[in-house]
């Protein structure tokens, strides 16, 4: 990886999962690490889960960076517009964006269709994940296009080609995942004129807090799990996409993406990086070739 020493990073909804990951690799890059999310050590979010935004920040300046934990719910235009002038104020520039706020995986209910399904659920649903990624865009990008070679990377859940024919299993959740393919899109030709990029991007069936913590297994014994599933297999650490978000932000060529729909699994061949474990799951190319194909779980199937 090259070094990211002198760039300013944000990585909003960096609490957990994704957005740990990411912060954690920028950190290791040598980036300043801005990250954001609502659960703090004095106080939980309605995920009242344990992780918090001051751990991340400790993990990013332990990786070798400098964490900045700043509480922000991004659904707040105001608490939004501080945090980026906080960020002007100490740092005089933004390089980096990175949207993964989300929260909403205790709301979706899955195969119910619309009708049956909560609607102030998932109407909430949809304020997680779209409409704190416009907020978050709308005050920060201002101060990002001041510089060329500014990057955002938009955080979402498949890629725009699977995606369009996938239906995610539950229509509010489809729509989330879908909008943020096309909002990094657009993204990418509101910034052609100040030389910046915008991608979307995916990691494979990542191995989150939620989702270990949901097969009773840790980062340690992960394959465990593959007793009860056999295609976690093919899983991945959240660091996987954090270091597909780090090698963006050292790309000198990185425009040559924008616009585009990307997954963790496409760039590490890009790019040449592993997993921590040294692996290099392909998840998108697993899913279309074995798990759509009704084979065996194979982590080698689909090479």
């Amino acid at each position: 990886m090259k070094s990211l020493h002198g760039k300013i990073a944000l990585v909003a909804g960096a609490t957990r999962g994704a957005g740990r990951g990411i912060a954690m690799e920028l950190g290791a890059a040598g980036a300043t690490v801005y990250v954001t999310g609502r659960t703090t050590r004095a106080a939980r979010s309605e995920y009242n889960r344990p992780e918090t935004i001051e751990e991340t920040a400790e993990l990013v300046t332990k990786a070798g960076g400098r964490g900045i934990a700043v509480q922000v719910d991004h659904l707040i235009p105001e608490q939004v517009q501080a945090l980026v002038s906080q960020i002007e104020d100490e740092q005089g520039r933004l390089d980096i964006l990175v949207n993964d706020i989300w929260g909403a995986e205790y709301l979706v209910e899955w195969n119910v269709p619309i009708w049956e399904h909560s609607l102030e659920k998932g109407l909430r649903i949809l304020r997680l994940a779209i409409d704190s990624h416009l907020i978050t865009n709308h005050y920060a990008l201002p101060l990002l296009i001041k510089n060329k070679h500014g990057l955002v990377v938009e955080m979402t859940d498949g890629t725009a080609e699977y995606n369009k024919t996938h239906y995610r299993l539950s229509m509010f959740y489809d729509q989330a995942k879908t909008a943020i393919n096309r909002m990094a899109w657009a993204l990418a030709e509101e910034l052609k004129p100040y030389q910046c990029t915008a991608v979307s991007l995916t990691p494979g069936w990542m191995r989150s807090e939620i989702m270990l913590e949901h097969y009773k297994v840790t980062e340690e014994n992960w394959r465990d799990a593959t007793v009860e599933e056999p295609h976690f297999v093919i899983s991945e650490s959240t660091r996987y996409v954090g270091r597909a978000v780090a090698a963006l932000a050292g790309d000198a060529q990185v425009g040559r993406f924008s616009g585009q729909s990307l997954s963790s699994g496409e760039l590490a061949r890009i790019y040449g990086f592993t997993d921590i474990d040294g692996s290099q799951p392909d998840a998108m190319r697993y899913l279309d070739e074995v798990v759509d194909a009704e084979k065996p779980a194979d982590v080698n199937g689909y090479r």
